[in-house]
């Protein structure tokens, strides 16, 4: 298992776990980063932040630190 910031472009992961305490937690499971959500990195900024991510039909940004929390497990495609 890795956190989603490894992930190299058109990889995709399954997440297993979300990290972090609080409001920070609560936000990324809010946006439907949740347990056995399969997630793929569409792209990243030329520095590497922040990560553009597609799941559930949808396309959301996350900042690296943000996605340092999300715990996923690489997907063959």
């Amino acid at each position: 298992m890795i956190s989603l910031d490894k992930l190299a472009t058109g990889e995709s992961g399954e997440i297993r776990t979300v990290e972090g305490q609080g409001v920070l937690r609560r936000h990324l499971l809010d946006m439907g980063l949740t347990p056995k959500t399969v997630v793929l990195v569409r792209k990243r900024a030329p520095l590497g932040d922040p990560i553009e991510i597609f799941l559930r039909g949808y396309e959301l940004t996350l900042r690296a630190e943000e996605a340092a929390n999300i715990i996923v497990t690489e997907v063959q495609q």
